[in-house]
């Protein structure tokens, strides 16, 4: 995304409350899972240079950030969240050659690269954890050991330090016998957690984090990074250890305690954060960090968020993607209540509305597609309509947005039937746990979960065009024994796909392109307030932008094909938007229709619509009738 195109945010809204701006308050992240975006020698993985291959794509679609998830070198338990050396590239993915080559083409395309950070926990095959086996090595305290239970048999159920799950099933610790102890891991036993508690391993990872800066990364999107810092009492001991302070959660069905309070938002969480912004990014300009933040409430994320106090920009919150799970696990999927979707964006916006952050995002590699989530895919047309409808609600929100690859262009879910057909660990380990051990699920059930909440559903190949594959990979290759793609490729691929929605104005693509283009171009969409209307009407989500300051555009507008119309917003003060989230036809919710009709004229004119998922026309009739039609989404100047 190159500078002119963009406006001169208003110094007196001050977006995340500093002065100057920052470069992201306006900016675009496009979240690319390498493993599936495009593969160039045919062996079914996607590769750094088959994204390289994708850059004028990308550049076309107007994204400025390129967050790549893990390429490090792996075992692959986790699909590369498991990682066994973060200086080198894992030869799945190419060579670190292969990353320069990405990161200057990226570069030359005014491109910047955010490189996944997964440091609350190694890979088992990392020679950290190795050296850490030994009890009397230097790395001896590097992760998490404990003894067995006094009276226990070491390795035996039950010897375990305490009663804590994984959140991949099972226990969370396992026993090691060459130490003779047990290692906590959050995750997959090949994913023991790093002791953030020790200096030694600080400095071990600042010291890599600069390496890659060093490098060329423009920054690093941070997995977990909220869990580094865990919850001990006066001794040192975690909660369930014998003789601990600190009282642990009772057991659940399937035997254990979660550790998810007790390793979220610890109480050096903020110290280690501005330690890291010290020792790494002191003195450098240009970058972002992102953290991944599961139990972060959206008050703390305002404090992380504020520059103030020299932590992250800005952190993924999840509570607006567990709203439609019962009973606190995603296993147990229910319809979406759109008034619990508001309120809970509502508390995310209304945190950061003086200081802090948002970042904005529906998608991502471990959620589902939300088209298939909370759209329709009743029909072609509905399928088209609600993938307009859920982009233009995120997309007006005031934040930093997100796009995960294929969301451009409206990808749904795998729509998986069969076991075998999935790749993902987390599901695999959880369908044995509840269904086959501890039978608190039966198969139909875990499966229909997993067709509608299982993390494959997003890492189905991207789908560039109609040919084999998608164009996911080069086909028949005789060296490769005419490999497949590592995971199946979704079937409707003949009608979603890249290569024919880039021609067709209309298309999912043209209107995201859209979409990215009018917050690089229009202030109020990028640095506006945010405050929700309608708030108990359950079918069409309302809330108005504002901004009181006026400002100017840098360079000559009519350069961006895709600026809204003779730039209408900038000498707008508010705008209201309305999104209907449902197939029927809807009457515009009061408080937004009594919006509507205090306008001093209320004879709206083409130049008033700012965004519409159908066309202006039609927006106009609706607005002049009172109705919205299915998935019809207006942001209409007041």
């Amino acid at each position: 995304m190159t500078t002119f195109d963009r406006a001169n945010l208003p110094q007196s809204v001050r977006t995340n409350g500093a002065t100057p701006n920052p470069w992201w308050a306006n900016a675009v992240v496009y979240q690319i899972y390498p493993r599936s975006f495009q593969d160039t020698n045919g062996d079914g993985i996607g590769d750094l240079k088959g994204i390289t291959s994708r850059l004028d794509y990308l550049a076309d679609l107007g994204v400025d950030v390129l967050w790549l998830s893990p390429v490090y070198k792996s075992p692959q338990d986790d699909n590369g969240y498991d990682i066994s050396d973060y200086q080198d590239i894992d030869p799945l993915f190419g060579t670190l050659e292969d990353m320069d080559e990405l990161l200057a083409g990226a570069h030359e395309r005014g491109l910047k690269v955010v490189m996944d950070l997964v440091v609350n926990h190694t890979s088992d095959e990392h020679a950290w954890f190795q050296a850490s086996r030994d009890a009397s090595s230097d790395y001896a305290d590097w992760y998490w050991w404990r003894p067995a239970r006094e009276g226990c048999v070491p390795g035996e159920p039950g010897a375990e330090p305490n009663k804590w799950g994984s959140y991949f099933g099972g226990s969370a610790w396992t026993y090691d016998p060459k130490r003779g102890e047990y290692y906590l891991h959050q995750y997959s036993p090949k994913q023991p957690d790093l002791n953030w508690e020790n200096p030694a391993v600080r400095a071990a990872v600042y010291k890599m984090m600069n390496w890659w800066m060093d490098r060329g990364i423009d920054g690093f999107r941070m997995d977990v990074i909220t869990q580094i810092s865990k919850h001990v009492d006066s001794e040192g001991r975690l909660p369930g250890e014998v003789g601990c302070q600190i009282e642990d959660l009772p057991a659940g069905a399937d035997g254990y305690s979660s550790p998810f309070p007790f390793c979220s938002d610890g109480p050096r969480l903020d110290e280690f954060l501005r330690e890291m912004r010290a020792k790494v990014f002191e003195g450098r300009e240009g970058f972002l960090t992102v953290g991944e933040a599961p139990g972060i409430s959206p008050h703390r994320n305002t404090y992380i968020t504020d520059p103030a106090h020299s932590e992250l920009d800005m952190l993924f919150l999840f509570n607006h993607v567990d709203i439609d799970c019962e009973n606190g696990t995603k296993w147990n999927p229910v319809p979406l209540k759109l008034t619990s979707l508001k309120r809970v964006m509502a508390e995310q916006q209304q945190a950061v509305a003086d200081a802090g952050w948002a970042s904005l995002f529906f998608n991502n590699h471990d959620q589902p597609r939300a088209l298939s989530r909370w759209g329709s895919e009743a029909s072609d047309e509905m399928r088209v309509r609600s993938a307009k409808a859920i982009a233009m609600l995120l997309h007006m929100h005031r934040g930093t947005p997100y796009v995960y690859q294929g969301e451009e262009i409206g990808m749904t879910n795998a729509h998986f039937t069969r076991l075998e057909q999935y790749r993902d660990l987390e599901a695999l380990n959880m369908f044995k746990q509840r269904v086959e051990e501890a039978h608190i699920q039966s198969a139909e059930s875990m499966m229909d979960a997993l067709a509608k909440r299982g993390r494959d559903n997003s890492r189905t190949p991207m789908q560039w065009n109609a040919s084999k594959y998608a164009g996911f990979m080069p086909f028949n290759v005789p060296s490769l024994n005419n490999a497949e793609p590592w995971i199946s490729v979704n079937p409707n691929y003949v009608d979603i796909n890249a290569a024919e929605q880039m021609e067709d104005s209309d298309s999912v693509y043209a209107f995201y392109k859209y979409l990215i283009a009018l917050r690089h171009s229009e202030p109020i969409v990028s640095a506006g307030s945010w405050n929700l209307v309608d708030a108990d009407d359950e079918c069409v989500y309302a809330f108005v932008r504002e901004l009181k300051s006026g400002c100017e555009k840098q360079g000559d507008s009519a350069k961006s094909a895709e600026s809204s119309a003779e730039s209408a917003a900038d000498s707008a003060k508010r705008m209201l938007v309305m999104v209907n989230m449902t197939d029927s036809t809807v009457p515009i919710p009061a408080e937004s229709a009594k919006m509507l009709q205090n306008r001093v004229s209320n004879d709206f004119v083409e130049h008033d619509v700012m965004v519409t998922t159908y066309d202006v026309n039609h927006a106009l009739t609706s607005l002049k009738n009172g109705t919205l039609a299915p998935w019809e989404g207006v942001a209409i100047l007041l």
